[in-house]
């Protein structure tokens, strides 16, 4: 494995992190691996080298939060390992069970610590933008609990990079703790980050970690385009069909299934090979659903693709429509989009 400071921190982390989105109750989506099913993920991704997990409050409402703490006790040395999760997505009925207010935020981090069972979050992120909530509320409280001790780092999600911008200047004008990392929707299938927000993470020495690096799946190359799923999570993900339906999609597939052909390597390490060579990319999320899988990936941060090979691949991509982000655009006064 190897390992690169996460932005301008000092934090070192895992060139691929775990992500945990797959594992929780199958209460709240049917292709979730349950406690016992999880555990030989993780143990197989420390003896790997992954010192990065990253979670979220929403995923099964908690319990993946309760999995990961559990886990990364039993398997994992509390002093290498970064503990990462999200606060933003609605937990409940009521009008206080979501956004960015000092009250969700304040209250999610208590009721994370107590889930993820540890006395600190290494990465505490914003579970995309809050349109909602004063930016001025928001970063506040967020560098309160920096301060308190309760969170190490601050990281964001999917936005439009002049709010990203918004919130790193209101954060240097107050003083206050700063995010040191982005996780946005970023592949060689989706690559519209690259007209903004990855330069701008690179300028600002914002980490990024991609999250669907390998786009829900297709660019492993075992979905064709005649098929509807080839997995229980592809049939029951709803999300997949909506952020990759470009005919161009399927073109950018083929390129990297050839290139791997050609490599001896799989589709899925090619990609990540890709990603891993994007300025600022520090570590793509990668969630698995096959413990061999994580052996897969862990292989393609060793791999060097050539300048020829990523153009080949970078070809067939054509402009998209922003997908991603679940508060859709900000819509100007009569504007329509």
């Amino acid at each position: 494995m190897q390992y690169a400071r996460l932005g301008d921190s000092g934090m070192i982390v895992s060139r691929i992190a775990l992500g945990c989105m797959s594992f929780g109750s199958r209460e709240w989506r049917p292709w979730i691996l349950e406690e016992d099913e999880a555990m030989p993920f993780f143990r197989r991704a420390v003896e790997l080298g992954i010192n990065f997990f990253d979670t979220a409050d929403v995923y099964s409402l908690g319990v993946s939060e309760e999995i990961t703490g559990k886990a990364v006790r039993e398997f994992a040395s509390r002093d290498e390992a970064v503990v990462a999760t999200k606060v933003k997505m609605r937990m409940g009925p009521g009008p206080n069970r979501g956004g960015l207010s000092r009250k969700h935020i304040v209250q999610s981090c208590e009721t994370s610590l107590k889930r993820l069972g540890v006395e600190r979050i290494d990465l505490y992120q914003i579970h995309r933008w809050d349109a909602g909530a004063p930016v001025e509320e928001t970063l506040a409280a967020l560098d309160q609990l920096v301060r308190q001790g309760k969170v190490l780092y601050l990281g964001a999600s999917s936005m439009y990079a002049w709010q990203l911008m918004k919130m790193l200047s209101v954060s240097e004008r107050n003083g206050w703790a700063r995010f040191v990392s982005m996780q946005n929707h970023y592949n060689l299938v989706y690559r519209e980050e690259e007209r903004e927000m990855m330069p701008l993470c690179a300028a600002e020495g914002i980490g990024v970690i991609p999250w669907s690096p390998l786009a829900r799946g297709l660019l492993t190359g075992k979905r064709r385009r005649a098929e509807q799923a080839a997995s229980l999570r592809d049939a029951n993900d709803d999300l997949a069909g909506e952020l990759y339906d470009h005919e161009s999609d399927w073109e950018v597939v083929d390129a990297a299934v050839r290139v791997a052909g050609r490599r001896g390597d799989e589709p899925a390490q090619v990609a990540l090979a890709w990603l891993l060579s994007r300025a600022a990319v520090v570590a793509p999320v990668v969630g698995f659903t096959k413990v061999e899988q994580i052996d897969s990936a862990c292989a393609a941060v060793d791999l060097a693709l050539t300048d020829e090979e990523c153009a080949e691949m970078e070809a067939p991509y054509r402009p998209h429509a922003v997908r991603g982000w679940l508060d859709g655009p900000v819509q100007l006064p009569g504007i329509s989009s």
